[in-house]
């Protein structure tokens, strides 16, 4: 499998250079030169797998020839073997509601799919002959799976970016309380979006990357969305007829995985995109104006992001593959805060996608109407799915994904339903641990020289 970037086609590097780098030299995103598509007879048999079989058919698609089938199977079966379910996921019919529960994993969220098998990924690929620095942007979840998969690992330091004060409480004591010499959590005085742009900074200077041997987690790194085109596979063999999916939505990386198994044969009838107030997704798919805003706070913060990293390589494919329009978008949003899609271009993103927004009103009377019926809780994030599938309506059944446990949202789950949720046994004695972590300006070169000290 060759790989690309989405400003540069000619580009041509293996899985193992790319799972590496993260970001492209010339600041894209990388794609695979070609994706397979599976024929029905092809899916029949796939439909027939248990979810860890099913993982290893289509991760070590994306892999070959740097990590081989038997290589994948390994990784896949030692990264799953510590969730909660033998099939990784699970499906759930409540009254009309198909919803696919993805936090079974070490940290309660949908994040550990995919980093648990990279956190292997590493070692297999014998990057470990040098020591590793991950540097990692999180709103929330992903920094947590990072460090349950990354602790203790040799050869490997990571530093987890979070923005200060804007995720929930028990998110960042979840990360903050880890004592292994090498991770390293740091609270920026900014947004996510500002956590972002620093780790998107240190990619492009060359020089630092390659002094301190820099690598990365967040969902720009190709690795993270193959693992997460898996469970679409599952869920709709779960349901085998035409699907829509309803995923929370912030930086575009879970919709985009579901648009991937779409073009890979998966009979997905619409991608519902819930955003929360920071509809930038919404306004797009809507207006096909791209034009970032200012951050607000939200009930819903993993998903509390205006610059959405992975729609550009879903842009790349609705310029026809054009990586010279692709780079002159981008350069257009970085030089006037904004580039805008012609009539045609969003009519190709409309076949595909929906979006929806649900302020926090809705997203606590979702909560609180979802209980009262049905006496199950749902995290906040989650509820924005369920309130954009209640939206769209067409002829095909919908699965919501369920990304994240309501436990890690103590506070909004209280004031929706005035009841508290019991902590899960991995959680059990978070209250009692404690926490450690740096504050941080939001300046790059304060958090490179942070960085050059700790390595």
């Amino acid at each position: 499998m060759n790989y690309i970037s989405t400003r540069n086609k000619q580009l041509n590097l293996d899985f193992g250079s790319i799972f590496l780098r993260g970001l492209a030299p010339d600041g894209g995103l990388f794609l695979p030169e070609k994706i397979k598509k599976f024929s029905k007879d092809e899916l029949n048999k796939l439909g027939k797998l248990k979810y860890n079989e099913l993982a290893t058919e289509i991760i070590s698609i994306f892999c070959y020839p740097n990590l081989d089938k038997n290589k994948v199977k390994s990784i896949v079966e030692k990264a799953y073997s510590n969730f909660e379910i033998s099939d990784v996921v699970e499906m759930k019919k409540i009254d009309d509601i198909n919803l696919l529960e993805l936090y079974h994993g070490p940290t309660l969220a949908f994040k550990d799919i995919a980093m648990q098998v990279l956190g292997l990924m590493y070692s297999e690929l014998g990057l470990n002959q040098k020591t590793i620095n991950i540097v990692v942007a999180t709103s929330g979840d992903t920094g947590s799976a990072a460090i349950a998969a990354l602790r203790d690992k040799k050869n490997i330091n990571l530093f987890v970016l979070h923005p200060h004060k804007k995720i929930s409480n028990i998110q960042r004591k979840i990360m903050t309380t880890c004592d292994s010499n090498n991770i390293f959590n740091i609270a920026v005085k900014g947004n996510f979006d500002d956590c972002q742009n620093i780790v998107k900074q240190m990619f492009n200077d060359e020089q630092f990357r390659e002094k301190i041997n820099m690598s990365g987690v967040n969902s720009i790194n190709w690795a993270r969305i193959i693992c997460q085109i898996v469970y679409y596979f599952y869920a709709y063999f779960k349901i085998s007829s035409k699907v829509n999916f309803s995923v929370p939505t912030g930086n575009f990386g879970d919709v985009y995985a579901g648009y991937i198994a779409k073009k890979m044969g998966l009979p997905v009838d619409k991608l519902i995109v819930a955003t929360n107030e920071n509809d930038i997704l919404c306004r797009v798919i809507n207006s096909g104006e791209y034009r970032p805003s200012k951050v607000k706070p939200s009930l819903s913060p993993s998903m509390d992001i205006q610059v959405a990293s992975n729609f550009e390589r879903l842009l790349f494919d609705v310029l026809s593959n054009d990586d010279q329009k692709v780079a002159k978008s981008m350069q257009n949003l970085k030089e006037n805060g904004f580039f805008k899609l012609e009539k045609d271009e969003l009519k190709k993103i409309r076949e595909n996608f929906s979006a929806e927004k649900i302020n926090d009103a809705d997203t606590l009377r979702v909560i609180k109407d979802f209980f009262i019926n049905y006496g199950f809780i749902l995290d906040p994030h989650t509820a924005t799915a369920l309130g954009a599938a209640y939206k769209v309506k067409n002829n095909s059944k919908t699965v919501v994904l369920g990304t994240a446990h309501p436990y890690k949202f103590l506070e909004t789950i209280k004031l929706a339903i005035g009841k508290n949720v019991v902590p899960p046994k991995q959680f059990s004695d978070l209250s009692k641990k404690i926490e450690k972590f740096e504050i941080i300006d939001n300046k790059l070169e304060d958090l490179k020289k942070y960085i050059r000290e700790k390595i």
